[in-house]
């Protein structure tokens, strides 16, 4: 499903013309709701990067919501996961960045602040120990894609509406239904339909993505 048949089913489905503006709130709300819902391993996102020697701040992607992973690159390409800690465990355990025996190979990281008011939206990471240094880091996180709605084209496709786009249509109407003080039984039947679709989709990415035959078997049904 594109956004312009997106944009149609809606309007269909609550027999009402909704501005261009309604429609985009509608469908990026119902993304968010559906993007915390369910963990897609489809719509992670990895990015590599680099530390630099005796700076223990890295700073975090743009688009960066919440971590999966932060891996150290040796100079001989072998990876070191880090655990990820508390500020000020780093702190307590680091106190003296490039001090004598707070500098080496990081393995342990923690989300820190923002940097107001330099960068009040921008959040950074603090690796412990103090790289001593360049390593290269990989980062797996958790992000928003782009909205099926983003510019307003037709023609625009997404991941979700192109593998479940039952989900992101029934979420959609959940706001549009809001929106026009729908009555209750409407409100419910929406809704019903929305956990039913979100059901399946959380089999997908929270169940089958997540496992294999090999390790798991197939799913066998009681035969009665």
């Amino acid at each position: 499903m594109n956004w312009g048949e997106l944009k149609t089913q809606i309007q269909d489905y609550m027999e009402t013309t909704f501005s261009i503006d309604s429609l985009t709130t509608f469908v990026t709300q119902a993304e968010e709701r559906i993007y915390n819902a369910v963990q897609f391993p489809s719509l992670r996102r990895n990015v590599t990067g680099a530390c630099s020697q005796n700076n223990r701040y890295l700073q975090a992607p743009d688009d960066f919501l919440a971590p999966y992973s932060m891996a150290v690159i040796d100079q001989d390409g072998s990876y070191h996961y880090l655990l990820i800690k508390d500020v000020n465990f780093i702190r307590e355990a680091f106190p003296i960045p490039t001090g004598a025996g707070n500098t080496g190979r990081p393995y342990c990281y923690a989300l820190f602040g923002p940097d107001y008011p330099n960068a009040p939206e921008k959040l950074a990471f603090m690796l412990g120990p103090t790289p001593d240094l360049g390593y290269g880091i990989e980062l797996h996180y958790f992000y928003y894609p782009t909205s099926i709605s983003y510019g307003n084209i037709d023609a625009t496709t997404t991941w979700l509406s192109n593998n479940f786009d039952t989900v992101l249509l029934y979420g959609a109407l959940i706001e549009a239904a809001q929106f026009n003080k729908a009555e209750q039984d409407v409100m419910a039947n929406i809704n019903n339909k929305y956990r039913e679709t979100l059901t399946l989709a959380k089999r997908l990415g929270d169940g089958m993505e997540r496992q294999d035959q090999y390790r798991k078997g197939q799913v066998q049904d009681q035969v009665v």
